[in-house]
C-alpha cells in the first residue's frame, strides 16, 4: 500500500519548520512513501524546496501559479500523488518515525476509508498558565475526550489526516473557499469533507492514538488576545458550516455541551479540594474562549450573506 503524504507551505517564514516536517516524514519506517510537497505562489520558497529536496527520489515538488490558500493545495497535492492513501501533516508539526506505518494498519486491519491520529502539543516556550487543556483544539492538537481509539468520527485535525486517495478526489477533496488562504481563514475546512464522505459512503474516519504528529506551538499561539480572536472566528466558522452542511453531525457542539455539563463541574469540584492560581486562571479562560465561540457564532448569524461573504 503506497502512501503519499501531501505538505504545504507559503512563506519563507516557516521554511526551518517546514524542512522538519518534510524530514519527519523522510525519516518514517514504512514504505513505499511519496512525499509531495506543494508551495502555494512563492517562487523564492519554491526554489529553496527543489533545491533542499527536488533531486530526492519519491520527492514531488509542485508551486501554485498564485496563492490559492491551503485547502486548493492540498487538493492539488493529492492530484499529483500516487498513492492509495493520501495524508496530510501541516507544515509546522512532526510526524513520530512509525506515524505512517500506524495509518497503514488501521486501513489494512478495519477497510477504513479515511484514518486520522493523535496531535500533540510541541510548546516553543512553556505552556500557559491559563490555557486548558480542554481547549487544545484552538491550536490543532487533540484536546482530552475527542475520541477513543478506534472509534469513528467525522474528521481528526488537519495536522494528522489521511483518506483513501480515490475516494478524497472522488467527494472534490478540500473545499478551497476554506482554510488559510493569506490573512482569511475559515477554519473547521476537513469538517466539509468528512460531511461528504458520510454522504457519499456513510462511513466516518478511524481515530487512532497511534499515530502520532507533534504540533509546533510558536510563542503567539500561547497569547490570551490570540486565543479569545481564534474562538471567535471558530465560532464563526461553525455558523458558515451549519449553514452549508445543516444536516451533518455537530461534534464541536457536543464537545461544548460535554465540557460545561462535566469538565467544568469537575474542576470546580476539584478547585474546591485544591485550591490554586493556576486552577482558577484556567477555568476563566473556559468561561471566556466558550462565550468567545458564542459571539463569533451571534456575529455570524448577524451577518447578511455570511456564506457569499466566506466565499469572497
Amino acid at each position: 500500500m503506497k502512501v503519499s503524504v501531501v505538505i504545504c507551505t507559503y512563506s519563507m517564514d516557516r521554511y526551518e519548520v517546514f524542512c522538519d516536517a518534510v524530514d519527519s516524514v523522510l525519516e518514517q519506517t514504512y514504505e513505499p512513501v511519496e512525499i509531495v510537497l506543494v508551495v502555494d505562489g512563492n517562487e523564492t520558497v519554491f526554489e529553496r524546496v527543489r533545491e533542499a529536496y527536488g533531486g530526492i527520489e519519491n520527492v514531488v515538488c509542485h508551486n501554485n501559479d498564485e496563492n490559492r490558500g491551503i485547502s486548493y493545495s492540498r487538493t492539488k497535492g493529492a492530484e499529483l500523488a500516487s498513492g492509495e492513501i493520501v495524508a496530510f501533516i501541516d507544515d509546522d508539526a512532526a510526524a513520530e518515525p512509525d506515524w505512517v506505518e500506524q495509518l497503514v494498519e488501521v486501513y489494512e486491519e478495519t477497510d477504513a476509508i479515511a484514518v486520522g491520529g493523535d496531535v500533540r502539543p510541541n510548546w516553543q516556550t512553556e505552556k500557559p498558565e491559563f490555557f486548558p487543556e480542554e481547549f487544545y483544539w484552538l491550536v490543532g492538537c487533540v484536546e482530552p475526550g475527542f475520541a477513543e481509539d478506534g472509534e469513528e468520527v467525522r474528521n481528526t485535525y488537519g495536522s494528522n489526516i489521511s483518506y483513501r486517495r480515490e475516494n478524497f478526489l472522488e467527494v472534490g477533496g478540500y473545499d478551497p473557499n476554506t482554510g488559510r488562504k493569506g490573512d482569511k481563514h475559515l477554519q473547521a475546512h476537513e469538517a466539509p469533507v468528512g460531511v461528504r464522505l458520510l454522504e457519499e459512503y456513510g462511513r466516518g474516519m478511524v481515530f487512532t492514538e497511534d499515530a502520532v504528529v507533534n504540533h509546533t506551538l510558536f510563542d503567539y499561539r500561547g497569547e490570551f488576545d490570540w486565543l479569545v480572536s481564534r474562538s471567535f472566528w471558530q465560532g464563526y466558522s461553525k455558523r458558515v458550516m451549519d449553514l452549508l452542511y445543516p444536516d451533518a453531525p455537530d461534534d464541536k457542539s457536543a464537545y461544548l455541551e460535554q465540557l460545561m455539563t462535566e469538565r467544568v463541574p469537575g474542576r470546580l469540584k476539584g478547585l474546591v479540594r485544591s485550591p490554586s492560581a493556576a486552577a482558577v486562571k484556567q477555568l476563566l479562560a473556559i468561561f471566556v474562549f466558550t462565550g468567545a465561540v458564542g459571539l463569533g457564532y451571534l456575529y455570524a448569524i448577524l451577518t447578511p450573506d455570511v456564506v457569499e461573504k466566506a466565499n469572497s
